[in-house]
């Protein structure tokens, strides 16, 4: 008995569309995003993005976004 392997790529199209139609968009992007690692330095990020604030400023602008 032979067994024909699919390519990877047509599993995975499969998975993705199976996953869309059983779990809905949303649900189906939750479970995805699980699996993603993210990328760049945060802490430098973060540290060059507030540098020049302070905390009273950074909850002033959230307060101002929640308006």
């Amino acid at each position: 008995m032979t067994v024909d392997a699919k390519p990877l790529i047509e599993i995975n199209q499969l998975a993705v569309k199976v996953l869309f139609q059983q779990l809905g968009a949303v649900d189906a992007v939750r479970f995805l995003r699980q699996f993603i690692t993210g990328f760049g330095d945060y802490t430098q990020e973060r540290e060059k993005f507030f540098e020049s604030k302070s905390l009273a400023d950074i909850i002033q602008e959230i307060e101002n976004q929640r308006k």
